[in-house]
């Protein structure tokens, strides 16, 4: 199993310094104090560009997840820095949505409720922020469903719910921490169609996780691919296949190639999906 070396930068092709979104720089995080220290990041380095979606995947605690937070400001890095837009990520910010795993839906609100939870919470512009929040239901097909409850709908729309509510504020950065693999095979494929074409409207810069080689190659402009703990970023991976991209793709031989080279990194007990 390859892995990059500590001054390795992953840097996406035709990147210039203005139009950044990400710049990560010798981050590591560390837990515990020696002798029992665990390092769970270490010497990473990479680029994300405006409107790149860029999927991550790596071996079960690999520090995916760890790495997400940090860019999401919820917990301090250890050391080196991370960038949006040239400033240090130091904690929660409101230019960055967050999508996780489960909706994380308030049972007792509304669809629409639920999709301005962050103008409730950041005091914004309710009354236009309604109005885009209409907007981007008629978007991901929920149009019509704007008073009902979350236990009224299926985990993908619920899931589409969170997504809506995470770009109501229009974030620099959207992170989702493996938003679909609570889903059923079918459904899950259904949202890598839907999350593709929200990303085609909208373009936001989007940083994703997951733990399936095929649906970090169908989604991603790029794949990181991270190395066992401590975790660092093996390869960069440029997906060179045209959007939109349909279900088919999965057959044809170019996605065949991209998946064998995100699993040649890994072995039968890497953890990554097949």
């Amino acid at each position: 199993m390859s892995s990059a070396p500590a001054a390795t930068r992953e840097v996406r092709p035709g990147s210039t310094a203005t139009d950044l979104v990400i710049a990560v720089r010798s981050l590591a995080k560390f837990y515990g104090k020696a002798p029992e220290t665990v390092r769970a990041l270490e010497a990473i380095e990479f680029d994300i560009g405006e409107g790149e979606f860029v999927a991550i995947v790596g071996p079960s605690g690999c520090g995916k997840t760890t790495l997400l937070k940090i860019l999401a400001g919820l917990i301090p890095a250890s050391s080196g820095t991370a960038l949006l837009r040239g400033t240090p990520i130091l904690g929660p910010r409101r230019d960055i949505g967050m999508v996780f795993q489960a909706p994380v839906l308030f049972p007792w609100r509304t669809v629409l409720d639920n999709v301005l939870l962050p103008a409730d919470v950041q005091r914004l512009d309710r009354g236009h922020l309604r109005a885009v929040a209409l907007d981007l239901l008629r978007l991901v097909g929920l149009e019509g469903f704007e008073r009902r409850y979350p236990w009224e709908l299926s985990g993908g729309m619920q899931q589409r719910v969170a997504i809506v509510r995470a770009l109501i504020h229009d974030p620099a950065m959207l992170l989702m921490d493996e938003p679909f693999g609570a889903l059923d095979a079918m459904t899950r494929e259904q949202m890598n169609l839907e999350l593709q074409r929200i990303w085609l409207e909208r373009r936001k810069t989007v940083v994703f996780i997951t733990h399936s080689i095929p649906e970090a190659v169908f989604l991603a402009d790029r794949v990181l691919v991270m190395t066992p703990r401590p975790g660092r970023i093996a390869e960069a991976i440029v997906i060179d296949i045209a959007r939109p991209r349909s279900l088919g793709v999965l057959s044809t031989p170019a996605f065949g190639a991209y998946a064998l080279r995100v699993r040649a990194h890994f072995n039968a007990l890497s953890g990554l999906d097949a």
